[in-house]
């Protein structure tokens, strides 16, 4: 059983992947993507599961608010597919639960948006069926997950976190919602960070 504190070593570890090298190559093509799609009146649409769904609605609240008050900006356009419980249980009741995201994607997405699918474990259905309907509508997508992940293979890009336990994944997957959304500020409004 892992301790306190070697789950944050864990983390540590975890990050350092992504502080320089391939790593912050690939989050940076992510920023790059979204920053694309805001530039041309675009949105970042996010969907996931549980603690995933708390980090949609956390990053989509970050883009639309602001990040830190480092920099002053306006709203850049994003989507937590994971608020609407008219929506989610009418949906889940009427057709399948697996159906809640890829449905909205139809709906509310256009060419020219970008879709992150966030899924600590890879492979929730729900989620690569909304990647599976943003890509035949054109939009592009990016997975946030763990290694080796199903939802990797099937995105324009995967930023895929090195380790197995949950905990270590979530607080990754945090941290690189952050920085992505700091080089995206960074290369819309220009901050003093670099992409």
């Amino acid at each position: 059983m892992m301790d306190v504190s070697e789950q944050l070593r864990a983390t540590a570890r975890a990050l350092e992947r992504w502080a320089g090298g391939e790593g912050l190559e690939l989050l940076s093509r992510a920023a790059r993507m979204v920053a694309s799609s805001i530039r041309g009146g675009g949105k970042l649409m996010l969907c996931g599961n549980g603690g995933s769904a708390a980090d949609c609605q956390h990053v989509a609240a970050e883009f639309t608010c602001r990040l830190s008050k480092r920099l002053e900006r306006p709203p850049m356009g994003a989507l937590a597919l994971t608020t609407d419980t008219s929506f989610l249980t009418a949906c889940s009741n009427d057709y399948s639960f697996d159906l809640v995201f890829s449905r909205q994607v139809r709906a509310l997405g256009l060419r020219g948006d970008v879709l992150m699918g966030i899924s600590t474990g890879g492979s929730s259905r729900n989620v690569v069926l909304a990647l599976e309907e943003a890509r035949s509508m054109g939009i592009s997508t990016i997975a946030l997950t763990r290694s080796g992940g199903a939802i990797a293979s099937m995105a324009d890009l995967a930023l895929e976190v090195e380790d197995s336990d949950t905990a270590v994944i979530q607080n990754v997957h945090l941290a690189l919602e952050h920085a992505l959304c700091f080089l995206v500020e960074d290369l819309l409004f220009g901050g003093d960070g670099a992409c």
